[in-house]
């Protein structure tokens, strides 16, 4: 008689397993789409019944998921969701992609894992493997999860069930690198949990990446975010240490980029946002505390990064002042509200920060962006954006860049605007000593 993991190794690999995606985000959702067209019959479940509703019709919420994919999957039968977490039951696999934010106090904020392994924990049953996505600290899947999964109906971890941590790597509205393309490095609470989450992951997915642990899953993960913070933060300090200088420090990082060694161009701007690289090293910070140690290079960077909002909008006011004008009661118009380019997820931009930072100064703002139809301000003010980004621009006493989006016709804004603070050198060579110009 075949044993648990064989029996279940098996319907993996021949694709019979039923697949659950607990969290149909910008994580979840690409995911139950790599699966259904793997072949798996997947289920959806999200507590939000607009997503729900969404993917049943056939449409798509996330950019990276084209619409006509969802609609061909529900056709074929192999994509569905729900707000009922009893159809985890009929289960074999279930990926959590839930969010991991930072609390105010900036300590991880665990409820959406715990109320997802919580509802888990009243379905799960013999023969099922069970992988974390969402970042999160060393140890998660180990002290988190596992005490709470299988303990009540007397579960053996790697013998009856099933548990590995997989950090999600998504990079929203990149082209060249998605789910389906994008190596996946996956660790299990033991060796056997580790094969079969692999095994799981490797029919839908080019490239896995097995690793001894769950705990060395999780650390790679913040490791990699760790990595780009803190250069991130180098590079916004040199960029302040630059305009006391006197110095382009645009021009400083094109000429270093030329060395083909040794050297990775990062670029400075206006902050940090985005849903992994503001958050998950503060998540390994937090962790180490508990061990007295303090990640001094993790916190100097939050700091640098934290602040580059406030530094922005006082290089705006310096130079209203050069100009003989007052901050207080000029139109701004704030140009780009996402965290990044050409993508609609403003989730941690900095945008939000320099916007209510300016209208603290007295400053009357509004903001375009061709992606972002309405946001609300971290001070709750709900804003729109204008309808016309060029009447806009015209009638600014600054037009301040904050994201650099490709659709925006920068020779014309450069033409019509009275003055321009340009945080990404999105002007590039236009901008570059021009007295209507002011850049990082």
């Amino acid at each position: 008689m075949a044993s648990v993991k064989e029996t279940l190794l098996n319907s993996l690999r021949d694709h019979s397993a039923r697949i659950g995606i607990l969290g149909l985000g910008y994580v979840g959702l690409p995911l139950a789409s790599a699966f259904g067209q793997a072949g798996f019959q997947v289920n959806g479940v999200d507590p939000d019944p607009r997503k729900v509703n969404a993917v049943n019709k056939g449409e798509s919420y996330v950019q990276d998921v084209p619409g006509e994919q969802v609609a061909r999957l529900l056709k074929l039968g192999r994509l569905s969701a729900t707000t009922d977490f009893s159809t985890l039951h009929d289960c074999d696999a279930i990926s959590i992609c839930v969010p991991t934010p930072l609390r105010k106090t900036g300590d991880p904020d665990m409820s959406f894992i715990l109320s997802a392994t919580e509802e888990l924990a009243k379905y799960i049953h013999p023969g099922m493997i069970i992988v974390l996505e969402s970042t999160t600290y060393p140890g998660t899947t180990r002290e988190v999860l596992l005490p709470k999964l299988g303990k009540e109906k007397g579960l053996v971890v790697g013998k009856d069930f099933f548990l590995a941590f997989s950090p999600e790597r998504v990079d929203p509205g990149r082209v060249d690198w998605n789910t389906l393309n994008t190596p996946k490095v996956i660790g299990g609470i033991t060796e056997e949990c580790g094969e079969v989450a692999a095994v799981w992951y490797s029919q839908a997915l080019k490239t896995v990446v097995p690793v001894s642990s769950a705990e060395t899953a999780e650390l790679s993960k913040l490791l990699e975010n760790t990595f780009r913070m803190i250069n991130i933060g180098m590079v916004n300090e040199l960029a302040i240490m630059c305009e006391r200088l006197g110095v382009d420090v645009w021009e400083v990082i094109d000429a270093a980029a030329t060395k083909p060694f040794g050297f990775m161009k990062f670029t400075p701007g206006p902050g940090l946002g985005g849903h992994c690289i503001p958050i998950d090293p503060l998540y390994l910070s937090w962790k180490m505390k508990a061990f007295q140690y303090n990640a001094r290079f993790i916190e100097l960077a939050a700091d640098i990064n934290t602040n580059m909002p406030r530094y922005v909008v006082g290089r705006v006011s310096d130079a209203f002042n050069e100009r003989g004008v007052v901050l207080k009661g000029s139109n701004c118009l704030v140009l780009g509200a996402a965290y990044k380019p050409d993508i609609d997820d403003i989730r941690e931009s900095p945008a939000l920060d320099v916007i209510g930072l300016l209208q603290k100064k007295g400053a009357k703002v509004e903001y375009h962006d061709p992606y972002i139809p309405h946001l609300r301000t971290h001070d709750d003010i709900e804003m729109h954006s204008v309808g016309d980004v060029m009447q806009a621009v015209r009638e600014a006493d600054c037009v301040i860049i904050i994201t650099n989006h490709t659709m925006y016709d920068y020779q014309a804004i450069l033409k019509e605007a009275r003055f321009i603070f340009d945080s990404r050198n999105a002007l590039g060579k236009q901008g570059k000593n021009n007295p209507k110009v002011v850049r990082l």
